[in-house]
């Protein structure tokens, strides 16, 4: 079984520089999403300003990932393929994005909404965003991996939302995907005990409806069982004592959004 890696401060500094990337790439996709364009459109967008900026896309052929970006509109709960499918008004879009910088990665993923959105479609985005907060607060020193969990699950069902359990976050550094996993769900005071040095992803995927999920035959999208639409956030973490370190940042992508509305 692999183990933990413990980052020092300077490897930290490293995964931020990765992880500020992917969110000024998203920043970048928030320019140009609108009604009318494809999710292929900004999967190449994507990938030239990743490459603009001397580092590579992390998920491009990842496993056999064939693009630089996932893109999962409505929904498709995570790892949909960028396609010629024609965003519209009243799409959530979620966009998953990763690069390699310095031989260090970055991940973050943020869910659009196109246009004027539905109210239970408002209160998915709201909720899902307040417990991606509400477990980032828990990743500080002498917590545990169920603390973690435990703040997105209760937040998740306490409004009537599904969480994904087929799915979970994970250490993030010299691979994409480390040691620990960090699911959705969970019980306090239960699981891994988290430590300095400690870099995770935290990324509840949560589904207005059941949180059954189905996959698909293409080895990667998966969706809603009931279809009914699903929002997805994440950010790259680096446990602290006191208060965690987030290393990705919405706050681009909320700039660009506010000046385009």
């Amino acid at each position: 079984m692999s183990k933990i890696h413990y980052k020092s401060q300077e490897e930290i500094e490293l995964i931020r520089e990765s992880s500020l990337l992917v969110s000024k790439t998203l920043a970048e996709v928030a320019k140009v999403i609108k009604p009318g364009i494809t999710t292929l459109s900004l999967d190449k967008l994507a990938y030239e300003f990743i490459k603009d900026n001397g580092a590579v896309p992390a998920f491009l052929n990842y496993g056999g990932f064939p693009y630089s970006l996932c893109i999962s509109p409505n929904e498709q709960v995570v790892h949909g393929f960028p396609s010629d499918y024609v965003i519209k008004e009243g799409d959530l879009i979620s966009v998953d994005c990763g690069v390699i910088k310095n031989n260090f990665f970055g991940d973050s993923a943020y869910t659009f909404a196109i246009g004027e959105i539905n109210e239970e479609r408002k209160k998915l985005i709201k909720v899902t965003q307040e417990c991606l907060s509400f477990a980032t607060e828990k990743a500080i020193v002498g917590m545990r991996i169920g603390d973690i969990a435990y703040a997105v699950q209760s937040h998740a069902e306490a409004n009537g939302f599904g969480v994904v359990r087929e799915l979970v976050g994970h250490g993030v550094g010299v691979k994409l995907h480390e040691k620990p996993e960090v699911p959705n769900y969970g019980s306090r005071g239960k699981g891994i005990k988290l430590e300095e040095g400690m870099v995770i992803a935290i990324e509840p995927m949560i589904n207005a409806g059941t949180a059954a999920v189905k996959f698909w035959s293409d080895g990667w999208t998966v969706t809603s069982k009931d279809n009914k639409p699903s929002a997805h956030f994440e950010h790259t973490v680096a446990v602290k004592k006191g208060k965690a370190d987030v290393l990705s940042t919405f706050s681009l992508i909320e700039k660009v959004l506010a000046e385009k509305s």
